[in-house]
């Protein structure tokens, strides 16, 4: 099973609104930048993750997207699921019962043995993109360093830096 490159564009999208400052959504035009992709393809990725509830979107001028979950509540599996599905890489499509249908009781024990062949591996890597969590990947790739959030969009406008700096300054905007 090869999954789309539309994965990789989810990852980088989830990592750069689990880095990016709270209380500043990304807009998606930067995103689109970033992602130096297609629009069209880039809404879609993002709509699918905020269907799966990973992804907020915020309406409005000041809008744009931001984490709905924690890092440590999104591992790799809900991003692979959002976007590709459940994963099932069997096909399944009764060949194996058409090419011995002269022989039907052990065709049938064959579909039965590859089926449970390929459930048991898909549990498997459904299991290993489980464990692995956005905030892991975060803390392998930046090591001991912490995250500091930052503000990806392009251009600080300068009514979100004046609700920023009250924010930090009176706890409030």
């Amino acid at each position: 099973m090869k999954l789309t490159r539309g994965i990789e564009q989810a990852v980088c999208i989830i990592a750069l609104l689990a880095t990016q400052d709270f209380t500043i959504p990304v807009g998606s035009e930067e995103i689109h930048k970033r992602l130096k992709g297609s629009l069209t393809y880039t809404k879609k990725i993002i709509r699918k993750l905020v269907v799966a509830k990973m992804v907020n979107s915020v309406s409005g001028n000041n809008g744009g997207f931001t984490l709905a979950k924690k890092t440590e509540e999104i591992n790799l599996l809900d991003i692979v699921e959002a976007l590709e599905g459940r994963i099932r890489t069997y096909p399944d499509t009764g060949l194996i019962d058409k090419v011995f249908e002269d022989k039907q009781v052990l065709a049938n024990q064959g579909t039965v043995v590859m089926r449970n062949a390929f459930a048991e591996a898909d549990m498997l890597y459904r299991e290993a993109l489980r464990v692995k969590t956005v905030s892991q990947l975060l803390g392998e790739t930046l090591g001991s360093r912490p995250i500091v959030p930052v503000n990806w969009n392009q251009d600080e406008r300068p009514d979100l830096l004046i609700r920023k700096v009250m924010k930090s300054i009176h706890g409030n905007d």
